[in-house]
């Protein structure tokens, strides 16, 4: 018998191929085959809402294959991926094919291994309908709130602008954030820091001035850090008590979605994109010396903190022969999701818990050693038991004065023998042991000074802390945080400042005018509500159709109440002023934006009405007349480079100039494909050279 096996990406076809073995033809769908078409609205409001799907453009002839191909094979399994999207990839391609939904015909595999496959191949089942709506809800109500909004906020700010369900809600939280610092007032306060030793001991430490007759104490200025430094010019410091006691150290759950693009922003400076992309090839398998191709890794879109018993045996079993018996807890430890989730896979854990990544590291790029280092030593250390602490806390009498010095001892280091979740700031906890301090000790003062802060203001957002503050707030899912930020940066929403996001004026303008017109599309909570109850289509227990209608007519109310008030009402935002002077008037031209992006104008317009292409000037020369090479925009928005006199000289090239000059004919050097700076000059110089490598950084 002939079986089609339909999967969605190539890599993941070819491994699964190799598993299945004769018998199966193993293809892959690139994807969605089937969507709105994006040049019209695609759904019939007055029919239920009804969506208009169109295969997609470019699609129709792998379409016409695929029949053919489902046609002459015995049975069809769509096998695309184990989550909301790819339920409903398979239900299109059921449509198109003319399969019968009741059929069992869909198999999962929660890893591309041969476990994983066998064990999915033998499991079909019929594709899930509560599923498949639940996706089409999301879809038809983004069309909806998109194509009725983008216009609106176009006309009213400037042309082609977008605004959406989930994506203004996060553009929100960023200039909230940003209103918050600018409003932020800082207060001065100081801190009296002691370093002491404990003769005959010669271990510093630390302690701080904690209260004054049994109080906290409050030190606003440098008179009164002044007073009490003098207050303690001639004082004995005398240990009045030590409190001891022990704290256990948790390990954290196994990766989700959303935190392992959190730690990999942390811990190595990675954008969200670029740890999916290694995620997804170590889930879709890689070659492996004495493995051969295998998934590494679980399927990485997912929001469940469950692991199968066969995977918690086998990282016991690693643990134990490793690290020895008392690194497993007595109790085995269960983690408990939270919220609403699709639990119907497993967390992000390495497939076989015996393979470390050293043992792996010569047959993965560098991004995939990295991604699959953080996610087996994470799993690991989610099994190992608890790091226990020994605390310290002294109290140290001055007169008057209280210092307070804490620290801890490792009693026994657990999990941390492995690895340690890093906080927000990109450190770890960091609390520096005490030497033995006994009550009645007679310390020695080495120093004391006053030292003045200042109050912070909150952070601006990063990319880890946006991604967390969406899951927390149950806005978005873990298979959009990375379209969500990497929309708002295309738009122009937002700019990255080094790590930071930063909302432009036109983010904040676009903010402002949904906040003041229609405040439920930017309302974190409505927007989790809506997401909890589009959650709820998921098992049945919602219609789809009235969640759309429900949350359609909520929302178009107050976008007609906006357009009737702001009838002839344009929001002007403060244009970006240039060098560049208009040789018609001598005024400073502007940056505007245009259907084909931004151009330079007159800001005297409509008394003149002088407009010139935006380009870029870079330092190298022309190699064919000597003018300025610039940067020029195709209608795509692609960049290539020409000359500035452009069109007494044609020269253009996609390759981009570099600073360096040839040594040779002192023309400057372009860099193409392979990362080679050449010479192109026409008389045949032939200079070429390796690009100097850029210092490695995660931001892409």
């Amino acid at each position: 018998m002939s079986k089609l096996v339909i999967v969605e990406s190539p890599a993941k076809a070819k491994n699964i191929k190799g598993y299945l073995g004769k018998g199966y033809d193993v293809v892959a769908s690139m994807g969605h085959v089937r969507d709105l078409p994006a040049e019209r609205l695609s759904v019939d409001i007055e029919n239920d809402f009804a969506p208009k799907y169109e295969v997609i453009q470019g699609k129709a002839e792998f379409v016409k294959n695929l029949k053919k191909k489902a046609d002459s094979s015995d049975y069809v399994y769509l096998a695309t991926d184990p989550d909301r999207e790819g339920e409903a990839i398979s239900w299109h391609l059921a449509t198109l094919l003319g399969l019968d939904l009741n059929d069992k015909n869909r198999v999962t595999f929660n890893e591309i291994t041969k476990h994983g496959v066998t064990e999915g191949m033998s499991q079909p089942r019929s594709i899930d309908i509560d599923l498949v709506d639940a996706q089409q809800a999301r879809r038809i109500l983004d069309r909806l709130i998109g194509y009725k909004l983008s216009p609106f906020i176009s006309h009213k700010i400037r042309r082609g602008l977008s605004a959406g369900r989930v994506q203004s809600v996060a553009l929100r939280l960023i200039v909230d954030r940003e209103e918050e610092i600018r409003a932020f007032v800082p207060q001065e306060y100081w801190s009296i820091d002691a370093k002491f030793t404990n003769p005959p001991g010669k271990k510093v430490f630390s302690a701080a001035v904690y209260s004054k007759n049994g109080k906290k104490l409050k030190i606003t200025n440098k008179e009164q850090s002044d007073a009490v430094l003098a207050e303690l010019e001639n004082a004995q410091y005398e240990v009045a008590s030590i409190k001891k006691g022990t704290r256990k150290k948790n390990p954290t759950p196994p990766f989700t979605t959303s935190t392992l693009q959190q730690e990999a922003s942390r811990r190595l400076s990675f954008q969200a994109k670029r740890t999916m992309k290694a995620a997804q090839e170590l889930y879709e398998g890689v070659d492996v010396n004495g493995l051969g191709t295998v998934g590494l890794i679980t399927y990485m879109r997912t929001d469940s903190l469950r692991i199968s018993e066969d995977a918690r045996a086998a990282g016991n079993k690693y643990i134990s022969e490793t690290y020895g018996e008392k690194y497993l807890p007595k109790t085995p430890r269960y983690y408990k999701s939270k919220g609403n989730i699709q639990d119907g896979h497993e967390a992000i854990r390495p497939t076989m818990p015996n393979v470390t990544p050293e043992s792996v590291k010569a047959s993965l790029t560098s991004d995939q050693f990295k991604i699959y280092k953080l996610v087996w030593e994470r799993f690991i250390a989610s099994l190992m038991e608890s790091c226990l602490q020994e605390t310290v806390k002294a109290e140290i009498a001055a007169g008057e004065y209280i210092f307070v010095a804490t620290g801890y001892t490792v009693k026994f280091d657990g999990f941390t023998a492995l690895y340690e979740e890093l906080k927000d700031d990109g450190g770890a906890d960091s609390e520096a042991p005490l030497p033995e301090l006994a009550k009645g000790d007679i310390l020695k003062l080495k120093s004391i000074l006053g030292n003045q802060h200042f109050t912070q203001p909150p952070s601006r957002y990063t990319e880890a802390s946006l991604t967390k503050a969406l899951e927390e707030n149950g806005v978005g899912r873990p298979s959009t945080y990375v379209t969500i930020t990497s929309t708002i940066l295309s738009r122009e929403y937002i700019k990255r400042e080094g790590k930071q996001f930063v909302p432009t004026e036109l983010g904040e303008a676009v903010t402002n005018l949904l906040k003041d017109k229609i405040p439920n599309i930017v309302d974190v909570k409505y927007t989790s509500k809506m997401e909890n109850d589009l959650d709820r289509i998921d098992d049945g227990s919602e219609n789809y159709v009235d969640m759309i209608r429900l949350y359609y007519d909520e929302f178009e109310a107050p976008l007609e109440r906006a357009k009737k008030e702001m009838q002839g009402v344009k929001i002007r935002l403060k244009e970006e002023e240039t060098d560049e002077i208009c040789e018609k008037c001598g005024r400073k031209m502007v940056v505007k934006v245009g259907r084909f992006g931004k151009f330079l104008a007159c800001p005297g317009y409509p008394e003149c009405k002088n407009t010139k292409p935006l380009v870029f000037k870079t330092t190298a020369k022309c190699p064919e007349c000597g003018g300025e090479v610039i940067e020029k925009k195709t209608k795509r928005g692609t960049s290539f480079y020409g000359c500035s006199n452009y069109p007494k000289c044609n020269f253009s090239t996609w390759d981009a100039p570099s600073d360096e000059v040839c040594p040779k004919c002192g023309k400057s050097l372009f860099k193409r494909k392979g990362n080679v700076l050449y010479c192109p000059d026409k008389e045949g110089c032939g200079f070429t050279k390796p690009a100097p490598r850029k210092k490695k950084s995660g931001e892409e």
